[in-house]
């Protein structure tokens, strides 16, 4: 039966490409990397980076959050073919949102979803139609990469006769540095266009770059350096503390912001509270342990704020997500809801604050 399943697909997909352009994204400019010479076109750390990080960091460095490609097309239907690293499956997070692709469309009301393509379950190589019988005119369209997975080939099929325009890198405009945990990377949305730096990114209408390591926001100064490598930052945001522990802060989060603040001096850097697990409400020592890391990234904040530094803001945790318990798929990680709420809250911080850029 599993074979005839196999089988049954791969028909389905050939069916899907018959006839089809194929342009190869290899060629087209990838947004939302921190620099442009990273070790893969779809990974986000450079070779330098990747060569001293710890192998957990080289492997979640391959992951494609945050990254997208765009083009324009008068085509009136859109396909896509992609092989993805590790074929990756999650019991907690849908697999469109780890191993699928998202397409945006850019309107008179900003960007809007159109579709997502789902990835093959049992084999790597997976091919979509993504949209049929478009509309006349020309589109210009936005196609966020895997979340939880690496993406080894993209490729964007059109029907031949019609145009396919790859979006160039134009002059880069300032952007978002965000780091973080397994909830910055994307945990656990269904779609990769619903993690919250993809949202706060077309809220903002600004490059975002996703430097979420599941399990691994330890403050490595390898992951400061990168972060200051990137040109003309609007802003960095650290929203580690899951990951780590009041010791850890202490021990190496005054050297992490070093890095940041010797190569960019005046950059504002937000500083982020955790988010309560859902059941701190039946957990007393949940909830204290929590409110002891809180307390020492609050702690760091506070002694920047001392020494001076007058663009450093701390962002608490508390209400960031709501507190219904309701935006939560297990009991750390958001859903749809969840990055939504931390993305809208996180936009409405920045306007309270008078941080722009």
């Amino acid at each position: 039966m599993k074979r005839l399943f196999l089988l049954l697909a791969l028909c389905l997909g050939a069916v899907c490409a018959r006839g089809q352009e194929w342009h190869d994204a290899e060629s087209m400019h990838v947004f939302g990397k921190a620099v442009e010479n990273t070790k893969t076109h779809y990974s986000r750390l450079p070779e330098d980076i990747d060569a001293i990080a710890r192998k957990d960091l080289q492997k979640l460095g391959k992951d494609a959050a945050g990254l997208y490609v765009e083009f324009r097309t008068d085509t009136p239907e859109l396909h896509v073919r992609w092989t993805s690293v590790k074929k990756l499956t999650m019991s907690h997070m849908a697999s469109v949102g780890s191993r699928g692709v998202d397409l945006y469309a850019y309107t008179d009301n900003g960007w809007r979803f159109v579709t997502s393509a789902r990835p093959a379950l049992d084999y790597n190589e997976t091919t979509r139609c993504m949209v049929k019988k478009m509309d006349a005119g020309y589109k210009y369209f936005r196609m966020y990469l895997s979340l939880y997975d690496g993406i080894s080939k993209l490729e964007i099929g059109i029907q031949p006769g019609y145009e396919f325009i790859p979006v160039d890198a134009p002059k880069r405009e300032a952007p978002v540095v965000m780091y973080g945990t397994s909830i910055l990377q994307g945990g656990c949305v269904t779609r990769p266009g619903m993690a919250a730096t993809n949202i706060i990114g077309r809220l903002l209408g600004r490059e975002v770059v996703n430097l979420g390591f599941s399990g691994n926001a330890r403050l490595d100064p390898e992951i400061a350096t990168l972060m200051a490598r990137v040109e003309d930052p609007a802003l960095f945001v650290l929203d580690n503390v899951p990951n780590d522990s009041p010791e850890l802060i202490r021990e190496k989060g005054m050297a992490f912001v070093k890095i940041l603040r010797d190569a960019h001096p005046d950059v504002p850097i937000i500083f982020l509270g955790m988010v309560h697990y859902t059941h701190d409400f039946v957990s007393s020592a949940s909830y204290a342990d929590i409110e002891r890391r809180n307390a020492a990234q609050r702690e760091l904040y506070e002694q920047l704020v001392a020494a001076g530094d007058k663009a450093v803001y701390f962002l608490p945790g508390e209400g960031l997500i709501g507190d219904d318990g309701e935006a939560i798929v297990d009991y750390v990680h958001q859903t749809d809801l969840g990055q939504l709420r931390y993305a809208r809250n996180f936009v409405a911080f920045l306007e309270k604050e008078g941080i722009k850029f």
